[in-house]
């Protein structure tokens, strides 16, 4: 059975033609739970109208008050929820029809290879579309000038790639999120670390939703080869800096989160990743040359190398 989890919000705009997407799958077999962190836009009444209609495919819930953000409120159902397989659904993209079968026919491959016991995390591609659904990329990876294949936690301790949209995992990796950990930056990221720590990841190398930009992502897509993006990002440090300091703090927090599970060697890639506010800027290149935690994109690299190099940092 394949549980998918919808975090809802003040999403009325998006969410019924989404519902509708995930309605229309080629498989079936699969139950929608929507959990509601109290909307107040008419988004709660939406997605009860959708649940009186397929009261066996449809369960909604409501949170008791504000979880504070999508990722806690998507937190929250993963922690709760457990299946043998788990998709997450964001409220105002598209499904394309077979989403659900091609999740279902890697992660299926990958448990045949590695073993059901195995945590397993697999992902997609994304079309990226304007609000209306007009293409902008046919591809995200390539908008992004990012690599699906930077897979390991060295790789993914500085940019998460596992759009949580797109994702699909096992049991396996449902069991090791049992509560929530002092911080991480977003749910998906958190899943994707801990899938290469403990497992697998795999990677669908076309775009099983549509990603609509509409002005109002939690997180969105930019055109990262474009020269407007280079030059904002050089001239914003500050913003980068912030972004690069929490993953330092999201690698602390992971470490404490499954310490006894790590291995020695993650353990010391962990400590070093999450120390380096606190190094000299030397101090900080070379731990980051040594352990390969480079940004992706050669434009995150120079605005990463220039906020390691700065006299000042923000130390935890």
């Amino acid at each position: 059975m394949i549980s998918i989890l919808l975090a809802s919000y003040n999403g009325e705009k998006y969410i019924a033609e989404q519902i509708q997407s995930v309605l229309s799958q080629t498989v079936q077999d699969f139950k929608l739970l929507i959990n509601d962190d109290r909307s107040t836009d008419s988004t709660f009444a939406i997605i009860l109208e959708y649940a009186q209609r397929c009261p066996e495919k449809i369960f909604v819930s409501k949170n008791r008050k504000n979880t504070g953000g999508a990722k806690h409120n998507f937190l929250k159902m993963i922690i709760e929820h457990k299946d043998d397989y788990i998709m997450l659904c964001d409220q105002d993209d598209v499904w394309l029809p077979d989403k659900v079968q091609k999740s279902l026919d890697e992660i299926r491959a990958m448990e045949q290879k590695h073993g059901t016991n195995t945590p397993i995390l697999v992902h997609s591609d994304l079309k990226v579309v304007d609000a209306n659904l007009n293409v902008i990329s046919l591809s995200y990876e390539k908008m992004a000038n990012t690599s699906f294949a930077k897979r390991s936690l060295n790789n993914l301790l500085t940019m998460n790639i596992a759009a949580g949209c797109t994702a699909m995992y096992n049991r396996a990796l449902a069991g090791l999120i049992a509560s929530e950990p002092d911080y991480f930056v977003i749910h998906d990221w958190w899943l994707a670390l801990t899938a290469s720590a403990f497992g697998r990841i795999g990677t669908i190398h076309e775009p099983t939703i549509l990603y609509r930009q509409h002005g109002n992502n939690d997180i969105g897509a930019k055109k990262v080869l474009s020269f407007g993006y280079i030059r904002y990002v050089l001239t914003h440090l500050d913003e980068m800096a912030v972004k690069v300091n929490n993953s330092y703090k999201q690698a602390g927090s992971f470490l404490k989160f499954y310490h006894d599970l790590l291995s020695v060697k993650q353990r010391e890639l962990l400590q070093a990743y999450m120390l380096i506010p606190r190094l000299s800027g030397i101090g900080r290149l070379k731990t980051v040359f040594k352990h390969k935690t480079f940004m992706h994109s050669f434009s995150r690299k120079v605005a990463q190398i220039l906020i390691l190099l700065r006299e000042r940092s923000v130390r935890q």
